[in-house]
């Protein structure tokens, strides 16, 4: 990736454009897809589409019951349950799994996380919002990583405007000096745009091609630790629970952008691109905001990507590449 790929192209969809648009007439059968948050929100979305369009997908989960009943009507949709992105055993677990499943990876989408939580330290005191959003699928997409160089694989990484917010924190991973919920969020955000630039830049040998995206605002299970009074506060929702912010977008409209990395032939020969409503998004001036849209300068630093990549390998104890 060259800091000159990142601009818009002029896909010609919008944010309005939905899962069902961008797939339309892309075919995917015989193909094997991997999606993590695969059974609610916009994970589920995109484990709907992509079994429509024809691929096996592999659906890790924790709540193994609850994935089960949210995708029993999907034919081609398969559960492996017991999977935990804070636990890094249990990652191990699936791993072996998931080989045993296939021999190859066409597609994975990263779109399980969350957001804004309390503080709750996991394992020897790592951030729990770190360690969901970028530690976990570190651990699990580069274990997985023969597999994805087998099937010559797209990896889409669920980033978010939020990383407008907060760049890594270097002297202070973890928030022990203080923790402030949004800028938790906000690091782990910017940690999987880096992930996926590093990620593509180490794959492209192999023909694996990385993305990160912001899929938009979309009121979805993302918001459950997020008190419905701060929700009101910030103008996502009325008193009735009811989606009144302005340029929310509906869960088949937020899926819409992985899906679109996912299977775009724009995209072939690119990678390490930060995206947005189907499209490359366009770089952010340092003052802009999160409603600006727009992807930071520290988010596409390839030596921070590289940093930060050795660094997690070092936490993770997962060095494959």
């Amino acid at each position: 990736m060259t800091l000159t790929e990142q601009h818009p192209l002029g896909t010609g969809f919008t944010a309005a454009s939905t899962t069902t648009d961008v797939l339309a007439g892309v075919d995917l059968a015989g193909q094997y897809a991997l999606v993590t948050g695969g059974y609610s929100g916009l994970g589920l979305e995109t484990t709907k589409a992509l079994a429509a369009a024809g691929a096996q997908v592999l659906v890790p989960a924790r709540r193994a019951a609850v994935a089960r009943d949210a995708l029993a009507s999907i034919a081609g949709a398969k559960v492996l349950g017991g999977v935990d992105l804070a636990d890094l055993g249990s990652i191990a677990r699936a791993v072996q799994r998931i080989t045993e499943l296939t021999n190859r990876i066409d597609l994975l989408i990263a779109a399980a996380g969350v957001m804004a939580t309390p503080q709750k330290p996991v394992g020897p005191g790592w951030d729990y919002q770190l360690t969901v959003n970028h530690l976990g699928h570190f651990a699990l997409i580069t274990r997985l990583y023969r597999l994805l160089a087998e099937g010559g694989a797209r990896v889409v990484v669920y980033s978010s405007a939020g990383h407008h917010s907060c760049d890594i924190r270097w002297n202070d991973l973890h928030f022990l000096s203080g923790y402030d919920k949004w800028k938790a969020y906000g690091q782990s955000k910017t940690a999987n745009a880096l992930f996926a630039l590093h990620l593509d830049l180490l794959g492209t040998p192999d023909g694996v091609r990385a993305f990160s995206l912001h899929p938009g605002k979309i009121i979805t299970g993302l918001q459950r630790e997020v008190p419905l009074e701060e929700q009101i506060g910030l103008g996502w929702i009325n008193a009735a629970g009811e989606v009144i912010g302005k340029d929310f977008k509906t869960p088949s409209q937020g899926a819409a952008t992985g899906l679109w990395a996912a299977s775009s032939p724009l995209l072939g020969g690119r990678g390490g691109l930060y995206l947005e409503d189907c499209d490359i998004a366009h770089v952010a001036a340092p003052q802009d905001s999160m409603d600006d849209g727009g992807v930071q300068p520290y988010a596409f630093n390839t030596e921070s990507a590289e940093r930060l990549w050795q660094l997690t390998s070092a936490i993770t104890a997962t060095n494959v590449l």
